[in-house]
């Protein structure tokens, strides 16, 4: 049950405050004066203030009401306070309310008002110290990977990602083979450097193959290495890729556009470690960690013949699901002022348009944006036309509040950002707590 301090010099309105306030269901404290309240406050416990603007008998300034009021907020930033004013001090009340004050209610107060706001800020309250909870443990994990793990430069800051690097964290010095997937310009190659920089493997090379930019006849040559006329062109010895990672890692991105040759030559390799040269009959023994990426849907292709099952179980003995950059909205603005390293500003409007978007093209997507930006910016910062991003479509809402109806986007984006609280999400979005879960349940967003 959420527990109101009262801080007035009337004990009749505290009888009345603390009266109503028990009829549903709120326990209220009651403090004559200032000094009582604040040493109540200190003790902890306490959901939410309502405090009067004058304690002296011969006082109606209201400076008394400012004076607790700045106390109060310099000692408890996020505690929803309500001032009880007359309306000879309305205005002052109006300008705490613009210094952070919750709400005001003259006197004498409307019963049904002064429940609901009371019932609100609580839920609101109670909504922010655990948002902040929950940042202050996702602040605590991420600097806790930071300092475990060699990130490569990796920016990031939603737990979606933080999650991901704690499973890196977990496998970087295992053996085994790990197949990293996720949409086009998400991340996967970083992902696999960072796996490569925390391995037991780490002093040894880093070799790179994308399987989908060569043709399909050289991808085998690439890999395996060829000697002389084994191929049209092939005018001399080369060695491949596994050779040119023994003793390291070698990652293949794009796996799934690997022919059915090489398909069943890797998987030779990955169980024994030994391979033959294109147009060779000599075996070579090497000892490299394969880490993989694709975007491609290898269940469905083994279900179609064009992927060998035995080979993907043998390559995502671990598998890494990166998300989206669209499921990590937290990453997007730290990603943006990674790179633009400085150069300008962004503007409010900028960092929205941002968040909005949903970055079908991930992160490669948001660099290119900011690259362009950066460029073609004219002002002193960069401003959301600036961009060049496209405008999201909203319609009316149908409850005739004049407002714009949040799309799927920007509901996730600010559950996101909330942490899941509902209550912090809807308050962002201008939406009661129960508008929010109606629109959850239309577009099927879990709660």
């Amino acid at each position: 049950m959420p527990t109101v301090l009262i801080i007035d010099d009337n004990p009749a309105v505290a009888t009345a405050l603390s009266v109503l306030l028990s009829l549903h269901e709120i326990d209220a404290e009651y403090a004559a004066e200032p000094e009582a309240g604040l040493t109540r406050l200190a003790r902890g416990g306490i959901d939410l203030v309502i405090q009067d603007m004058n304690f002296s008998a011969d006082t109606t300034s209201g400076e008394e009401g400012v004076a607790l009021f700045r106390r109060i907020r310099a000692a408890h930033p996020d505690l929803p306070v309500i001032l009880l004013t007359a309306w000879t001090h309305l205005e002052a009340a109006v300008d705490l309310v613009k210094a952070g004050a919750a709400d005001y209610l003259a006197k004498p107060w409307d019963d049904a008002r002064l429940v609901a706001s009371v019932r609100n800020l609580v839920e609101l309250g109670q909504a922010n110290r655990e948002l902040m909870r929950l940042k202050s443990s996702q602040r605590r994990r991420s600097e806790a990977l930071k300092s475990e793990l060699d990130l490569r430069g990796l920016v990031f800051a939603d737990p979606a990602m933080a999650e991901l690097l704690q499973l890196v964290a977990q496998i970087a010095r295992a053996e085994v083979p790990v197949l990293i997937t996720g949409p086009n310009g998400a991340g996967k190659e970083r992902i696999a450097e960072i796996l490569q920089a925390n391995s037991q493997v780490r002093e040894g090379p880093f070799v790179t193959l994308n399987c989908g930019a060569l043709p399909s006849e050289l991808i085998e040559a690439e890999l395996f290495g060829a000697e002389a006329g084994a191929y049209t062109g092939a005018s001399r010895a080369r060695e491949g890729k596994f050779e040119a990672a023994d003793g390291g890692t070698l990652f293949l991105d794009e796996i799934g556009n690997l022919p059915s040759a090489g398909q069943m030559k890797l998987l030779r390799v990955l169980e024994t470690g030994r391979f033959e040269r294109l147009g060779s009959n000599r075996e070579r023994q090497v000892k490299v960690r394969v880490l993989s990426a694709t975007n491609a849907d290898i269940p469905a292709m083994i279900r179609a013949g064009q992927f060998r099952e035995d080979l993907y179980y043998r390559l995502n003995l671990i598998e890494l699901k990166l998300p989206p950059l669209a499921a990590r909205p937290l990453d997007i603005l730290p990603l943006a002022e990674h790179f633009l390293a400085g150069r300008k500003p962004l503007s409010a409007a900028a960092r929205e348009a941002l968040v909005r978007h949903a970055w079908p093209g991930n992160v490669r997507e948001l660099r290119n944006v900011i690259e362009r930006a950066s460029l073609l910016a004219r002002g002193a910062q960069i401003e959301a036309i600036d961009l060049g991003l496209p405008t999201a479509s909203h319609q009316a809402v149908s409850e005739g509040s004049g407002a714009e109806e949040p799309d799927r986007a920007s509901i996730e984006a600010a559950l996101a950002r909330a942490g899941g609280v509902v209550a912090q999400a809807a308050s962002e979005l201008g939406l009661s707590r129960q508008a929010l879960y109606r629109r959850m349940e239309r577009l099927g967003i879990a709660r």
